[in-house]
């Protein structure tokens, strides 16, 4: 048997006791290794004799976890062997494990072959490993996981509107003795309903004890700087890896806390100069689409700050049994977003709304007749045209002049980290994951000329 390199967070999370446990991260961080290994040991432990170890394919499962040096036979030796070709009453490919609790048999599955899996999964299981679970067949996810005792599943950073993650990963949650070194940008992206026991694991460069300084200094080297593919496989963040309109980087996120501590800096003093507001509205109870409200603001220095962010799924609604929004719904609801932002930053008297609404313009001109507002609800001034935005907002986000306030923008951030290139369409963005943006672009289009360094003619 091999040794096995162990460093002390992977040492906790062998001796972790959880029903289900994501481990994603970085690059050659270890995490296919000694997820296997463990995997192999919880099958020893468990009571059940039939298991299933699964990847994209049968090719991928032997190169990465069965056969490779400190892969499954390199491990564990004499105790386990592998039948690629199934062996007496298992006809699947399989590993045999001799266990002080006896014979146990590991099913190799590809989530490839839906033909295959398919034919396996007839009954209850022990233990479920799934390598690359970002990637794999949504179907066999689901059909899967319900029929285990344990899951194991590794995964790379990727396309956080992907639904593994709202349907698996976001359920889980960091142990508290390892939460802070799970990037932040990972941990706001960890919020649906957290579910009992199931466990986050990051792992980078740093865990694995087993990786040769001269290979990571490689591995850094050979990925250029500021890329997608740094951020995806160097910093292990979520994210596409190509194709995304905006780059968005940690100079331009900025905590509460800290833009307060900024607003009272007596060494460089700033102060806001306006804020505004902006709707984005979509009434399909059919679509992730959503009604997505903006605040922005703009300091004395001419930076742009985003400082809330919020959106509402009429889809969401009517799963959870409430009754979806009609267009007589949103003045109340837009007029409790601007004053709780009021009493929080300050007052923005204008609501840009998106002028092809309008429905919800009417319905919010009538609301303020009807109640008395201190509002103004105004179309939307969309002159300039979207290539246009696009190339105003990066050029403010390469040079630092627009921030958004991360505790309290989840939504735009994760647009912005999805919105892309439309693949068919040249040089066109797509027409999704673009509700917060064309919202906060509603709220700062009026005043583009008050924002950055760089003069417009």
């Amino acid at each position: 048997m091999a040794d096995l390199l162990l460093s002390p967070k992977y040492k906790a999370f062998l001796r972790c006791n959880a029903p289900v446990e994501f481990l994603e991260g970085t690059t050659a961080a270890g995490k296919t290794t000694v997820g296997a290994f463990k995997f192999v040991l919880k099958v020893a432990q468990s009571p059940k004799r039939i298991h299933i170890l699964s990847g994209l394919d049968l090719g991928t499962i032997e190169k990465n976890l069965i056969s490779k040096e400190l892969g499954i036979l390199d491990l564990f030796g004499g105790l386990i062997k592998y039948n690629p070709g199934g062996r007496g009453e298992n006809s699947l490919p399989h590993l045999a494990l001799d266990s002080p609790s006896g014979k146990k048999i590991i099913y190799v599955l590809g989530y490839d072959n839906k033909a295959r899996w398919k034919k396996a999964l007839g009954g209850q299981y022990g233990c479920l490993y799934i390598d690359e679970i970002n990637i794999a067949d949504m179907e066999y996810v689901r059909e899967a996981s319900m029929r285990c005792d344990y899951l194991m599943a590794t995964l790379n950073p990727d396309d956080p509107g992907l639904p593994i993650y709202s349907e698996f990963i976001n359920h889980s949650r960091p142990l508290p003795d390892w939460e802070q070194e799970t990037p932040p940008e990972i941990l706001q992206e960890l919020t649906q309903e957290p579910k009992e026991g199931w466990v986050h694991w990051f792992f980078s460069f740093e865990h694995n004890a087993g990786l040769p300084q001269d290979k990571k200094e490689h591995i850094l080297q050979m990925v250029p700087l500021g890329t997608k593919l740094y951020k995806n496989k160097v910093l292990g963040l979520r994210g596409r890896a190509t194709g995304l309109v905006f780059n968005l980087e940690r100079k331009n996120l900025i905590t509460e806390r800290a833009l307060r501590h900024l607003l009272l800096d007596k060494a460089a003093p700033v102060s806001f100069v306006r804020f505004s507001a902006g709707v984005d509205t979509s009434y399909s109870i059919h679509s992730p689409d959503t009604f997505a409200f903006v605040f922005t603001a703009i300091l004395s220095d001419r930076r742009k700050i985003t400082l809330a962010a919020e959106e509402i799924n009429n889809s969401e609604r009517v799963l959870s049994g409430k009754a979806p929004l009609t267009p007589s719904d949103l003045p109340a609801l837009i007029v409790d977003f601007a004053e709780r932002q009021r009493q929080r930053w300050g007052f923005g008297r204008s609501i840009f709304i998106d002028s092809a609404d309008e429905a919800t313009i009417l319905e919010c001109q009538k609301y303020k007749r009807q109640h008395g507002c201190i509002y103004e609800f105004v179309p939307a001034w969309k002159q300039t045209q979207i290539i246009d935005r696009i190339h105003l907002e990066s050029g403010w986000l390469a040079r630092g002049e627009h921030l958004i306030v991360e505790d309290t923008c989840g939504p735009l951030i994760r647009e912005m980290n999805l919105y892309s290139w439309d693949e068919k369409k040249d040089n066109c963005p797509e027409d999704r994951n673009d509700h917060t943006i064309n919202a906060e672009q509603y709220s700062w289009l009026p005043y583009k000329y008050e924002i950055g360094t760089t003069d417009l003619k």
